[in-house]
């Protein structure tokens, strides 16, 4: 499963989706860990006022085809965001915070049903 997330340079969680400097997308197991981990520097924050609020989503959505994710763990979303995020079937796990592996493992288990460790 691949889940991706908003990180800060601490690897804690992000403070949103669509203005995130980074991202990290992690590969988890079938018992909710994480096997890779890449931080992505995507400059969402700077974008995001550039063009268009659909030309931003496309942006998003392009990255999450090209990075075939499966989640979305944030603290925060949008409302129009999340009606694309949505459409796509992509699953969003709001109210994440601190540590951005513990973020992901936890909604990982939500998604596999596996216990915590």
């Amino acid at each position: 499963m691949n889940l991706c997330i908003p990180v800060d340079e601490a690897g804690q969680v992000g403070h949103g989706w669509g203005r995130a400097a980074s991202v990290a997308l992690a590969t988890l197991s079938d018992a909710a860990q994480v096997v890779t981990w890449e931080v992505h520097p995507v400059g969402w924050d700077v974008l995001h006022g550039e063009g268009s609020e659909g030309s931003h989503h496309a942006r998003i959505v392009r990255f999450l085809r090209e990075h075939q994710v499966d989640g979305v763990v944030v603290e925060h979303m949008g409302l129009g965001m999340r009606r694309v995020m949505h459409a796509m079937g992509i699953p969003v796990f709001t109210g994440a915070a601190g540590d951005a592996r513990a973020a992901l493992e936890a909604a990982a288990r939500v998604l596999t049903d596996s216990p915590a460790p």
